[in-house]
């Protein structure tokens, strides 16, 4: 059996679909998983033992492209899925889930002729798809219950996720970077794809850096580039005391850094999962997001939330301007969460 799997866009997302990877896998163990996937969720999904292969999405995030998505169903058929960089040979894949709710993501199965797929109704996908499940979020509240839940009845425990970094990846990666080998960072992690809402303030990170780091535990900073600016505020208010290295390290490099720490901060993002899914030492810091939904899958991350009557919100930008459900979490309370995992 061969088993395609559209993934999600986002990155935190993309490694909160692992356990449904991890149950095909386990229901059938010989199936061959290939998981069609953005450029930037390639990395996360080469440290995954589920996944034999990944055929690169190229739709941006939100793009259309009809006809492209058409002529890339087409070339999946069969042996003709050769002329698609990076598919292997001769396809002919038996069933395919399909992540995302969009109208869209749907269609490249279908036009591939996959036997089955299977997804969740929803943006008018009756015809694209043929095993239809309706969502009960009281049911499975939670993404990863509702991702896994493709697969069939979910079992007691849903397996964790979890990305492999070898010491010497964790070496290359520092060696490249010109970071010490014998150090043992606390990994701040100060990005949120989604908007300020979700992340926590500049100054507040700063102060958390005086606070907990020493030679032997320096503060790094981890993010992409378009952390950069934010990571720079940090390591300038901070007095030294934290390392910018955001844009700096690849995704593959962040993950081995991260894989190396002796504990993270990060807001919810798709590093905190990251972080999560490497079995670190995590503090996780949620402000207009829920726990409740996204929650690190680790027994290894401490959650810090306010439970403010106005959040999660769910919003990018604070409805009511003030930002207290992550201004009012206190560098102080946090150095005492990082104390204890770390």
């Amino acid at each position: 059996m061969k088993i395609l799997v559209v993934a999600p866009s986002w990155i935190g997302d993309t490694i909160l679909a692992q356990p449904l990877l991890t149950l095909l896998k386990q229901r059938t163990p010989a199936a061959r998983i290939e998981v069609l996937a953005a450029d930037w969720s390639a990395p996360l999904l080469a440290r995954m033992d589920e996944v034999d292969a990944v055929i690169g999405n190229p739709f941006r995030h939100g793009e259309f492209g009809f006809a492209a998505r058409r002529a890339l169903g087409r070339r999946l058929r069969g042996n003709a899925a050769a002329a698609v960089p990076g598919v292997t040979a001769s396809h002919n894949f038996s069933v395919a889930y399909v992540l995302p709710n969009s109208w869209k993501s749907a269609l490249v199965p279908f036009f591939a002729g996959i036997p089955r797929r299977i997804g969740y109704l929803g943006e008018g996908r009756y015809l694209l798809l043929n095993e239809r499940h309706r969502l009960d979020a009281s049911r499975h509240p939670q993404l990863v219950q509702r991702y896994a839940a493709l697969a069939g009845p979910l079992p007691a425990a849903l397996p964790q996720p979890r990305l492999n970094s070898s010491p010497q990846q964790q070496q290359a990666a520092r060696q490249a970077l010109g970071l010490p080998l014998d150090a043992a960072p606390v990994v701040f992690c100060p990005g949120a794809e989604y908007g300020p809402a979700k992340r926590w303030p500049a100054r507040h990170f700063a102060e958390l850096a005086r606070l907990i780091a020493t030679p032997r535990n320096p503060v790094w900073l981890i993010g992409s580039d378009k952390d950069f600016a934010v990571g720079e505020e940090i390591a300038a208010t901070a007095n030294g005391a934290a390392l910018n290295l955001c844009g700096r390290s690849t995704l593959e490099q962040a993950i081995d850094l991260i894989a190396g720490a002796c504990c993270v901060v990060s807001n919810d993002s798709g590093l905190m999962h990251v972080a999560a899914a490497l079995q670190r030492p995590l503090v996780a810091l949620y402000g207009s997001s829920s726990p409740g939904y996204t929650p690190p899958l680790s027994a290894q991350a401490t959650i810090v939330s306010r439970n403010l009557p106005c959040s999660p919100c769910f919003k990018r930008e604070c409805p009511l301007v003030h930002f207290d459900c992550l201004n009012g979490i206190t560098p102080q309370q946090v150095a005492q969460s990082v104390q204890q995992r770390s």
